[in-house]
């Protein structure tokens, strides 16, 4: 006699599952119904941070038929089943990161008082350095491109020449230094090396208006300069009911002015320790933080170590660092049931179809990841000793990662979104430092450790605003952030741009920041 296992229950929920007044039955093979016992009638949920959404599931007549329904959808209700345990079981628990003090300068660390002094910075440049560019620049050896392949094959070569040709005849690194310094530079000392910030403070505060701190966090290839057109609108907003922020932009330690560790071992959780040391001296108690690229990390991790400090936390890009369950689903389920996941018709186009999109697409543009998590050292030698070849290099990125059709075009689509001053500006910025070795081995010390570290499988528990931007390298639904970032408040699809955000598009920015951060100080 062939028993059939029936679940009389409707399966519904606005924001997750509700199991609840289940009644168990086992059918003949003829429909004859033997006698039914009722489970527990206490109510279950997945948590609403799950971020998962259920409609009603009508798979026969008078509830769940499993006998009667189709293949996919009993494997749809197996794993359904299989995510509502694991949620039960693996309740959110807050955990928070801990992390030792480190020294990163030379040496052992010094006796005596550590020193918390700040001091003034001012970039600078000379003849010298301009003639030691210039000559380098002239000597420089082109190679030709393949014909009709654009920049498939990485940047080319004859649109670099013409860049290269303004770098060396028009542009001028006297007037974009002067135009670095219009904001305030800083050092100070933290764990043994001098860590570089730009902090600007609001010139006209309105009075009984307390300005409201905020710190950003730059990646690579990019720095500081990334969020220069994006500070005014925060310190000096146009609109009288938005916020005034006092807004501080770091150089992670190894990029920028900010020196490099000394020793093997500095990773995102250390500048993370690092960022909360300098808002400490700075005289911060809390603040909020924003993110991309590497600052995704670096300020989540801020998160992490110290939750209770960070006000909220602002990012543009947070791809799952470890895939849970919930991500392994969508990705498994997504196109046949979308809104099973909250899936919109840009989430299905950017993940779907799964092998082109996720893994060749990530395989196309991870190459340089792969060098500078395992030999940084080795490619970083050539790069620092080439202006020519760090540029194409280093705004390769800046075409590929704004749009990625932009390899389709002759110039790299660059200024289409930059300007060649502001794209050369941030080149310079690597050349005189000469930080691109030591920024490259970020990737190094972060990968080194494995991916199975702490913080990558440890939820944030602080009010977190995410802007999706429609061409980020790694494009990430609502859900996908929900898993990591547990309070979720703000989710904002936005019109257009892509890798290099605040840098692209400032003033969409710098308005996402500015709902978020207005929404989380109405609830205080």
């Amino acid at each position: 006699m062939l028993l059939t296992w029936r679940i009389r229950n409707q399966v519904s929920s606005i924001h997750g599952i509700s199991i609840c007044n289940v009644r168990e039955c086992l059918t003949t093979e003829r429909g004859q119904n033997l006698p039914c016992f009722e489970s527990s009638r206490q109510e279950r949920h997945f948590p609403r941070n799950t971020g998962l959404y259920f409609d009603t599931i009508n798979c026969g007549e008078g509830g769940i038929d499993i006998a009667s329904c189709g293949t996919a959808t009993k494997v749809l209700l197996a794993l359904v089943v299989g995510g509502v345990i694991y949620f039960l079981v693996q309740r959110s628990k807050r955990h928070q990161l801990k992390s030792e003090d480190g020294w990163w300068g030379e040496g052992t660390p010094m006796d005596g008082e550590e020193d918390l002094s700040i001091r003034p910075y001012t970039v600078r440049t000379d003849d010298e350095e301009l003639e030691d560019l210039y000559r380098r620049i002239d000597q420089t050896r082109s190679f030709p491109s393949l014909e009709d392949s654009q920049f498939n094959y990485g940047f080319n070569s004859h649109y670099l020449q013409k860049v290269v040709t303004y770098w060396r005849r028009d542009f001028d690194w006297r007037r974009q230094v002067e135009k670095l310094n219009k904001f305030p530079h800083y050092k100070t000392n933290i764990e043994g090396i001098d860590v570089h910030y730009v902090h600007v403070r609001p010139k006209n505060l309105p009075e009984g208006v307390t300005a409201v701190p905020l710190l950003m966090v730059h990646g690579w290839p990019g720095s500081f300069y990334e969020f220069y057109r994006m500070i005014p609108l925060l310190t000096e907003p146009s609109n009288p009911d938005d916020i005034v922020f006092e807004v501080v932009c770091p150089s992670i330690p190894g990029y920028g002015f900010s020196e490099a560790p000394h020793k093997k071992g500095f990773d995102s959780v250390c500048a993370a320790r690092v960022f909360h040391k300098l808002m400490k001296r700075l005289g911060f108690q809390q603040f909020y933080a924003h993110g991309g690229d590497w600052g995704w990390i670096v300020t989540t991790n801020m998160a992490q170590l110290e939750p209770k400090i960070i006000k909220g936390l602002h990012l543009n890009f947070a791809p799952p660092s470890k895939p849970g369950l919930p991500v392994v689903l969508s990705i498994m389920l997504g196109r046949s049931f979308p809104k099973l996941f909250g899936f919109n018709e840009h989430d299905i186009q950017r993940i779907y179809p799964v092998v082109q999109n996720l893994v060749v697409e990530s395989v196309k543009e991870s190459g340089y990841m792969h060098i500078q998590a395992t030999k940084p050292d080795t490619v970083g030698r050539g790069l620092n000793d080439s202006p020519v070849g760090l540029a194409a290099y280093i705004l390769e990125k800046f075409s590929t990662w704004t749009d990625h059709d932009f390899r389709n075009l002759d110039d790299g689509g660059l200024t289409r979104k930059f300007s060649l001053d502001d794209l050369l500006t941030n080149v310079m910025i690597y050349w005189t430092s000469g930080c691109i070795i030591s920024s490259m081995r970020f990737y190094k010390e972060n990968f080194s450790k494995g991916l199975d570290q702490p913080h990558s499988t440890m939820p944030v528990h602080v009010p977190t605003g995410f802007a999706c931007f429609p061409n980020e390298l790694m494009h990430t639904p609502k859900l996908w952030v929900q898993q990591k970032y547990r309070e979720l408040k703000t989710f904002t699809p936005m019109a257009r741009g892509g890798h290099f955000a605040a840098m692209e598009e400032p003033e969409l920015m710098a308005q996402d920041i500015q709902n978020f951060t207005k929404m989380q100080e109405k609830m205080k």
